[in-house]
């Protein structure tokens, strides 16, 4: 039988991103993925991202101490904003005068 992993680590994925938290794997509709839970540090919330065995290039265990200093390095983020299509944030970057500029907070989930 196999041993599960659940190592602090920091992983290298392909096209030069670097991401650390606790990483254990996960199987999703049948497939198997690896899990890192990036860990909350300073103002920085907490939250976990999947990817397939496929796209990782390197894990390197480390202590909990090193991870967390990596993610505060790192500052990594759930999502980039840049892939979502909020009708919301493309109006107000274009300044639309039907979208009143009264300060009110857009609710992005990050």
């Amino acid at each position: 039988m196999a041993e599960e992993f659940d190592q602090w680590a920091i992983v290298e994925i392909f096209g030069h991103q670097v991401i650390a938290g606790k990483v254990t794997g996960a199987v999703i509709g049948g497939q198997g993925f690896v899990r890192i839970d990036v860990p909350a540090v300073g103002d920085q919330e907490g939250f976990t991202k999947f990817y397939g065995t496929g796209a990782i290039y390197s894990i390197s265990p480390v202590d909990e101490e090193t991870c967390k200093s990596a993610v505060a390095g790192l500052h990594p983020k759930p999502v980039e904003v840049w892939k979502l299509n909020l009708p919301q944030l493309e109006a107000r970057q274009s300044h639309d005068p039907e979208i009143e500029d009264d300060d009110e907070a857009i609710d992005v989930p990050f």
